[in-house]
């Protein structure tokens, strides 16, 4: 009999990755396996990008003494509560100024950082505010165009004649 194959190919799944406790654990409304690094799973929250990923995990070191690469999984409930009530209210916070993503705010004049929902819907207001000012950002949204400036003569086609074949051409160029 022969023996069988084995694979010797290396898979991409974590391995000892320790004693995780909870397998999901929900920050700031995001759902993020137990097997994810604290500042790793910062980076799923809508609003928070690498640098402010990294500033947020120095700041939880700084006054929660967690450290940036223990397991989501790991924290206890009272952790991430701090965690989350942090991540909600970093307008409190003493934050750079180039980090904030809502610097001097339309309707307020105010500087301050959104996540998850709360960008979504000042996303949403933004747009359709120029929407009715009928700017020239406003009426590209309308049209379901590019809106800062990218090339729009051969990407982000949508729709059924997206190109030109060769037999149509050939056919009009013979008519011709």
């Amino acid at each position: 009999m022969a023996k069988p194959k084995t694979d010797t190919k290396k898979t991409n799944v974590k391995q000892n990755v320790g004693d995780v406790k909870k397998g999901i654990v929900r920050i700031a409304g995001v759902d993020i396996l137990g097997n994810t690094r604290l500042y790793r799973a910062l980076w799923k929250i809508k609003g928070i990008s690498f640098t402010t990923g990294k500033y947020l995990a120095d700041l939880i070191k700084k006054k929660f003494g967690i450290d940036k690469r223990e397991y989501v999984g790991n924290l206890d409930d009272d952790q991430i509560a701090k965690i989350d009530n942090l991540l909600l209210n970093l307008n409190e916070h003493i934050m750079p100024y180039y980090m904030l993503n809502r610097r001097s705010d339309v309707w307020n004049g105010k500087s301050y950082h959104l996540v998850m929902n709360d960008l979504m819907f000042a996303t949403k207001m933004s747009i359709e505010r120029k929407k009715k000012m009928y700017s020239w950002q406003g009426y590209r949204h309308l049209r379901g165009k590019k809106v800062r400036g990218q090339r729009a003569k051969n990407t982000g086609r949508k729709g059924m004649t997206v190109g030109v074949t060769k037999s149509k051409t050939n056919q009009q160029a013979t008519t011709k």
